[in-house]
């Protein structure tokens, strides 16, 4: 345990380590029975405990004020079985998803999860909030990867059911709760995931498009061309791909600064001959209906890499600025161009704002807005999350697509969720938690 003074050397999240870590103490159990007789002692004498993980959450989820605790699962850090028949993986709560996916691969397997953040978020937090990433179009979100969970209620009840099936209608599917609730009804200890086979082809493009209506329908042709080898669409608007790949970053950029749109395509297959042949059709084929009027195939895996290191190094894109500010929403695709180029248009015409760069998880309708701004004032963040989120709820979209409530966006729940919704998700906290211990005050 740290306190005394010593918990002030740690900090609440990766990108505030200049910040020292307000809290009564850390404690670092190292198995899921430590949880318990923890969460247990808290419970009996009502004191608030906020879990960290990887502290890469982007709404606040692992902030804490210095009358609350904190318990770190960052040593739970133990790959406990790779089950090749059942292509499967089971691990504690504290491993890092990039370690997860190494060891899949290197028993011939592969977990698709992929977001910038996997070099250190954890996978107990991957899963508490049910992260998205670049492959959610054809493999889902975390929720669709977890076959079974072990959790600790905030009463240190174990609730361990690390099953290896994909069918199970056996009552309620009690994992699902845990799922995306933030920490809020139950601590995350170990994970058991299903695998894939390891694909064997990888092929990447980038292409620029001059349309929005073209870039959707880049994604048909494509998804159609690729007989389900498509696995990534992402999506950078000009001014987005431009501030990545301008001459004050390090990555250069493949194709000229000339394009509105600029789509990011990624097929993954089992036939290397086939699957080259495919998706240089469809590239093709797309340029000859005039979809796209430049592209750039990267074949190798250095080319591969340094093509999505474009996509993923987001943090390029706060450099310039003083303060920024970061959205994840969802929107339905059919309004989706209409309502970045409003949102992008309003914003930028506010004295404070400097520049506004959209990108996103095109085909499931996720988009990310990085806002640069002059500082960080609330006032200004407040103005600006109305702008953002003003047609959320008339379009029936999402303020968060993956990041999760946490604490900042709170107030903004109700453009997401009915009013019998919020009364729903109460119900189930006060249930799991009746005195609100455990991650308190996050989600609402």
């Amino acid at each position: 345990m740290l306190h005394g003074g010593n918990e002030k050397n740690r900090f609440s999240h990766i990108w505030a380590t200049d910040i020292p870590l307000a809290t009564k103490g850390v404690v670092f159990p190292q198995t899921t029975e430590q949880v318990s007789e923890v969460l247990k002692l808290f419970n009996a004498h009502q004191e608030e405990v906020v879990i960290h993980g990887g502290l890469t959450n982007l709404v606040g989820g692992t902030q804490t004020t210095s009358n609350q605790w904190v318990l770190s699962l960052e040593k739970m850090n133990k790959i406990e079985e790779v089950d090749k028949k059942a292509k499967t993986i089971t691990a504690q709560a504290g491993v890092i998803l990039e370690q997860l996916i190494q060891t899949a691969s290197q028993n011939d397997l592969f977990l698709p999860l992929n977001f910038g953040a996997k070099g250190s978020a954890q996978i107990g937090g991957v899963v508490s909030t049910n992260a998205g990433g670049m492959r959610v179009f054809k493999y889902g979100m975390t929720r669709s990867l977890v076959l079974g969970l072990e959790v600790v209620l905030p009463t240190g009840t174990i609730i361990s059911s690390l099953k290896k099936i994909i069918k199970d209608n056996s009552g309620y599917d009690l994992k699902q709760f845990f799922i995306g609730a933030e920490g809020t009804l139950g601590i995350i200890t170990k994970v058991c995931l299903r695998l894939y086979e390891r694909p064997t082809s990888r092929y990447a493009a980038l292409a620029g498009v001059h349309t929005f209506q073209q870039v959707i329908s880049l994604l048909r042709l494509m998804n159609k061309s690729l007989s389900g080898n498509l696995s990534s669409f992402e999506l950078m608007w000009k001014s987005t791909y431009c501030a990545a790949t301008n001459a004050n970053t390090e990555l250069n950029p493949p194709l000229p600064h000339d394009y509105p749109f600029y789509v990011f395509i990624e097929s993954l297959g089992n036939d290397l001959s086939k699957d080259f042949s495919q998706f240089e059709s469809g590239l093709t084929e797309a340029a000859e209906k005039g979809l796209l009027l430049d592209a750039v195939m990267a074949n190798s895996k250095r080319e591969v890499k340094m093509l999505w290191s474009i996509r993923e190094d987001t943090q390029i894109l706060r450099k310039p600025f003083v303060a920024t500010q970061h959205f994840d929403i969802s929107l339905p695709i059919g309004v989706m161009d209409a309502e970045v180029s409003s949102i992008t248009g309003t914003l930028e015409a506010l004295p404070f704002v400097e520049r506004v760069l959209p990108f996103g998880h095109i085909a499931d309708g996720n988009i990310h807005l990085v806002v640069g701004k002059k500082d960080d004032s609330p006032e200004y963040s407040e103005k600006i999350n109305a702008i953002v989120y003003r047609n959320l709820k008339k379009h029936l979209g999402s303020v968060s697509a993956e990041h999760g409530i946490g604490l900042q966006k709170k107030d903004y729940l109700h453009t997401s969720k009915t009013s019998q919704e919020i009364a729903l998700m109460k119900t189930l906290k006060t249930t799991f938690d009746p005195k609100n211990i455990l991650n308190p005050n996050r989600i609402f």
